[in-house]
């Protein structure tokens, strides 16, 4: 092991030690010191809002200097509007009810036992996350608000803007007399710190990362901490004959290029081959007038000639960029057949006025979230009213879609009596 290894493990123990004893202080802390942390860390956030830009430059032209891509690029990029829609999010968190100590169900027993299922912060909350530094509040506070602390590992392209974030964090845990030790940082690039945390299973109770394919997969692969895995976003669109075609162009169009870079961007239509060509025709119009590639197959490419035929490989990928593939199916069965196939479970959306059609794609298509008639950009905590999220869960266990505040508790049974003594 070398003197790095040797100061990255002495680290991260530290961190994870310190981490475990504020866990055990923020799960009896109170519902008001906790929301006042917050709405600090928001004011400080607004205080501190040219700072945390200017830092946020310095990211952004360093990834430029490594070549990131536009979409990685925009996903690193703050601004005034980002800023204050991260510190709305804190702030939208502090409003929500605590789950903590909340009963969610009771029941007497005949031998006279009450029995209570109780809702209990999970402890210490892992994040590892690329990129995006509006994740380091928003996993925060999230944390906090549901008495967990948090140990944040961040992309090395963030490091400057999430390091200015947590200043403000920490400004709202002292305010409100919580232990910064509440939420922490891992302060340093090295990729080393990774392969620390994924054996912290005595100081970490869940680990969430986000971000590419290869990180969920090394995360999967290496972890001995249980984990919420937020995989790739291979959102689709399908749009049945008898769908309105204004909803249906505005709809795709936004699910696909309101933002590109985000996990609920749209990366493929599917057609009804028995829709009216026009409806087609009409999406296309759009999508090409936004700015958008569009790649088909040789069906929707006979209906219209502008797209480019699209390959194999289009269907499944996660472009994160102004692309989208097209696919003609044959009716609803076809279409939640390709989700299937091609799908990562995350996000999928039909558009049809037809209530069978649309009861056969919500029982069938198995994804963390169905939309109807929807734009698949909606797949956001925050816009599912839970002020934030830490990240949208694909797997099947314990949490699955938006995981907010209550998704970060666990329960444990009370179980209440006056001497009974089991026969």
């Amino acid at each position: 092991m070398t003197e790095t290894e040797i100061n990255i493990a002495e680290l991260m123990l530290s961190i994870g030690e310190r981490a475990a004893k504020a866990a055990r202080e923020l799960a009896l802390a109170s519902s008001d010191a906790k929301n006042k942390a917050l709405r600090a860390a928001a004011a400080s956030l607004r205080n501190r809002q040219n700072h945390i830009l200017s830092e946020n430059a310095k990211d952004l032209k360093l990834a430029e200097e490594k070549g990131l891509s536009g979409p990685m690029l925009d996903r690193l990029a703050l601004n005034e509007q980002r800023l204050e829609a991260v510190a709305t999010g804190m702030e939208d968190i502090a409003l929500l009810a605590d789950p903590v100590g909340d009963i969610t169900d009771q029941w007497d027993r005949p031998n006279g036992l009450l029995i209570q299922r109780k809702r209990v912060p999970l402890g210490v909350i892992g994040v590892i996350y690329e990129s995006r530094p509006n994740v380091t509040a928003d996993a925060g506070a999230l944390c906090l608000k549901a008495g967990n602390a948090a140990v944040l590992r961040g992309g090395s392209e963030s490091f400057h803007s999430s390091g200015a974030i947590l200043e403000c964090l920490h400004e709202g845990l002292t305010e409100a007399g919580i232990t910064v030790d509440a939420i922490q940082r891992v302060p340093t690039r090295d990729r080393a710190a990774v392969g620390e945390m994924l054996r912290m299973d005595q100081y970490i109770d869940v680990i969430v990362p986000r971000g590419g394919k290869s990180l969920v997969q090394r995360v999967s692969d290496e972890s001995r901490v249980p984990m919420f895995k937020h995989l790739e976003g291979i959102c689709h669109c399908y749009v049945d004959k008898s769908a309105n075609a204004e909803m249906a162009e505005a709809v795709v169009v936004n699910a696909k290029m309101r933002r590109t870079s985000i996990c609920g961007s749209a990366e493929t239509l599917l057609i009804d081959r028995a829709a009216d060509p026009a409806m087609l025709t009409n999406i296309i119009d759009g999508l090409i007038e936004a700015g958008c590639e569009v790649r088909g197959d040789a069906a929707a490419r006979a209906v219209d000639n502008r797209m480019i035929e699209a390959s194999e490989d289009d269907f499944g990928r996660e472009f994160l960029d102004s692309i989208i593939a097209v696919k003609t199916v044959n009716g609803v069965g076809a279409a939640i057949d390709h989700i299937d196939q091609y799908g990562s479970q995350h996000t999928d959306c039909i558009i049809t006025e037809d209530a069978s059609a649309m009861e056969e794609f919500i029982n069938r298509v198995d994804s963390a979230i169905v939309m109807v008639n929807a734009s698949t950009q909606y797949a956001d905590g925050a816009e599912f009213g839970m002020g934030a999220e830490i990240g949208i869960s694909t797997g099947k266990l314990h949490a699955r879609g938006p995981v907010g505040v209550e998704q970060l508790t666990s329960s444990k049974y009370v179980v209440r009596g006056n001497g009974q003594c089991r026969p």
